[in-house]
């Protein structure tokens, strides 16, 4: 019996052991960013042999971020395209993945074949076709363009997402709901879509960030600055013969910032959700 305690309490502080190193290799990269974007001067971040600590920790570098360069700007426009990415291509997911999981036509597994296809694309194939096709219609250097881009990048990945979620979802509620005197559209988003918040809330925010971290189309198609996103704003203080890595690190951290606040939110959302789905259902 003893010995059998010994060998799991061996187990577990290995496993721990494992785990501790796993983090701080994870955390790490994040930390040094931190560091650096409290360096006050490139010649302390290219000191040999490597300072990991500040000498002095300064805000210098987001204060330039912020009231020198034009970063607030860029954070709002990538709220306003990431926002609009995530509310748009989950309600479109809302109603195609009802209609593939609910209804059975002629067509219906090669529609849901064609969204997986779509998800196999690499996005950069379609950026000269699509410049062409936006220079033509003058829509270039426009934030709304964009976001509706990242709305129709999105799209595909929502409604196979989703579906999986309403095939979860036994039918009979919403029956039930009919009964009661509820159509369909209101049978939908008063039963069906509150026991799906969970899954909701997961593709809102797969969305939300895949767009906000979006740089390949936002670099092609956006090229005045007040329409800049983050991403773009970064990647600009990459110069001919020098990176402003203060300035990138403190950029990269306060673009940080809300993704974790929304990831924050989100598990209490989803927790609420849950809970939520289990009283209805």
């Amino acid at each position: 019996m003893k010995g059998h305690q010994a060998s799991k309490a061996i187990g577990k502080t290995i496993k721990y052991l494992f785990l501790s190193l796993y983090l701080i290799i994870v955390i790490f990269p994040f930390l040094w960013m931190l560091l650096t974007s409290l360096k006050s001067s490139q010649g302390e971040i290219y000191a040999f042999p490597v300072r990991y600590l500040p000498q002095a920790p300064s805000f210098v570098n987001y204060s330039s971020m912020l009231w020198k360069g034009n970063f607030s700007r860029y954070m709002l426009n990538s709220f306003i395209v990431s926002g609009i990415a995530g509310v748009g291509s989950v309600f479109i997911g809302i109603l195609a993945a009802y209609v593939i999981s609910r209804y059975r036509f002629k067509g219906q597994g090669a529609i849901l074949f064609f969204f997986l296809f779509t998800q196999m694309i690499p996005m950069f194939i379609m950026l000269a076709p699509l410049y062409q096709m936006l220079s033509k219609m003058n829509m270039l250097n426009n934030i709304w363009t964009l976001a509706l881009l990242y709305v129709n990048m999105m799209i595909p990945f929502s409604v196979v997402t989703l579906r999986g979620f309403f095939s979860g979802v036994s039918s009979t509620i919403e029956e039930a709901a009919q009964i009661d005197g509820c159509g369909r559209l209101r049978a939908l988003f008063n039963v069906i879509v509150p026991i799906m918040l969970p899954g909701i809330a997961a593709t809102f925010i797969f969305a939300f960030i895949n767009s906000w971290n979006e740089l390949f189309m936002a670099i092609m198609f956006i090229d005045v600055d007040q329409f800049k996103t983050i991403p773009v704003g970064l990647n600009a203080l990459i110069l001919k013969y020098d990176i402003k890595w203060g300035e990138m690190s403190a950029g990269a951290i306060m673009a940080l910032v809300p993704t974790i606040i929304l990831f924050s939110f989100a598990q209490k959302y989803m927790v609420e959700g849950l809970s939520a789905g289990a009283v209805k259902g």
